[in-house]
């Protein structure tokens, strides 16, 4: 990944990122066009990655994790982006899902349900948005309500990623939804005996088609009270604060897929030969391809300090918004710079280009869209 460090990267950081890659490289990538066949990652090769310490890496060692912090997961994200994988959802289960359960979990939630996720017995999804309300999380339409020692939910999810072969889910559902905003809770589904619930279509989308991304149905689904997360009604409140979180995960994959379709595209075009020389010698090529690096360069040394803030605890949300929707326009733009260079290659899906093209279009739309991140930015103006 070139001769630049981070400065939030040591030497074990280091370490494991090369670990990381070389697992990418011998295990997710031979299988990549079946998975994409089959809509989703074998459970073996969650197993496999918990094996290797890969999953929860940031989650204290009592709880089952790798004890370490967000830059050993960032490390980790990074790897996976560094080798083109789209499919492996581990930044929705160790990135997210494991830190609501850390951060907002009783004792018992925590020792029940986090060792379970670090060997990837369990993969876990995060359930937010429906059919009529995707970033505006105040307009949820799914209810949990209060029935004895149950709740019961109703209502419906979708876009959810590990959403199919998920064992746990945190639900963003409305336990009072005559309260607004004051009214959303999150509650922990355990799939494997919940009667009422069903997965419906894993969805065909433009990229990322490996990874499980699927409809949720609940029909009367009873979860247990004591799968509430935190307090009744603060669940808005606690996606928030853990939003920032998500958006800056998604900078860093950003800035990975974007410096490594930089990297592919250097190297083709020195190889490529057109009008009797190098591609790379047209000062066009050359232009291109200088304005890219630049734009590299900026999204990571942005990307960087919004990480060494983070890892102090000092990111606000409007950085995090910023870093997520301007890393993530930079990317597609860089990237279909990069495909315009590879001429009718770039349209291929055998290079590892096109598919950086076509899996890296959602990252403007998940974690809330770009329009709504700038609407953030605005408002802290």
């Amino acid at each position: 990944m070139g001769g630049f460090r981070s400065p939030w990267v040591d030497d074990e950081i280091a370490d494991l990122k090369e670990m990381a890659i070389k697992f990418f490289e011998s295990e997710a990538l031979p299988h990549r066009e079946r998975w994409e066949a089959q809509k989703r990652v074998d459970r073996e090769f969650w197993l496999a990655a918990g094996r290797q310490g890969l999953l929860c890496a940031s989650i204290p060692e009592e709880y089952g994790g790798g004890g370490g912090t967000f830059a050993h997961d960032f490390a980790i994200f990074e790897a996976q982006a560094w080798c083109g994988d789209a499919g492996f959802g581990n930044g929705v289960h160790s990135g997210l899902v494991a830190h609501y359960l850390f951060t907002y979990g009783s004792e018992d939630q925590k020792r029940r349900w986090l060792p379970k996720m670090a060997t990837g017995e369990y993969i876990a999804a995060i359930a937010m948005s429906e059919p009529g309300a995707g970033s505006d999380l105040k307009s949820l339409r799914t209810t949990a309500i209060r029935a004895g020692d149950h709740y019961v939910v109703n209502g419906s999810k979708t876009f959810i990623s590990n959403g199919a072969n998920a064992d746990l889910i945190v639900l963003i559902v409305k336990t009072d939804p005559a309260a607004g905003a004051k009214g959303v809770s999150l509650l922990v589904l355990e799939t494997a005996d919940a009667p009422g619930f069903r997965v419906g279509r894993v969805l065909d989308k433009l990229g990322m088609k490996a990874q499980d991304t699927a409809e949720l149905f609940f029909d009367n689904v009873a979860v247990p009270v004591e799968n509430l997360l935190g307090e009744e009604g603060a669940g808005f409140g606690y996606a928030m604060r853990q939003l920032a979180h998500e958006r800056l995960m998604i900078a860093v994959q950003g800035v990975t897929v974007l410096e490594r379709a930089l990297e592919e595209t250097v190297s083709y075009t020195k190889e490529r030969t057109a009008f009797g020389g190098a591609l790379f010698a047209m000062q066009n090529t050359r232009f291109e391809l200088a304005e890219c690096a630049t734009i590299a360069r900026v999204a990571r040394t942005f990307v960087d300090d919004c990480i060494v803030k983070h890892l102090r605890g000092e990111l606000d949300a409007s950085t995090a918004s910023m870093a997520k929707w301007w890393v993530s326009d930079m990317q597609c733009q860089v990237i279909d710079r990069c495909v315009q260079l590879f001429g009718g290659y770039g349209y291929m899906l055998e290079y590892p280009i096109t598919r950086m093209y076509a899996d890296s279009r959602a990252q403007r739309i998940y974690g809330g869209a770009n329009e709504v991140m700038k609407e953030l930015v605005a408002r802290s103006l």
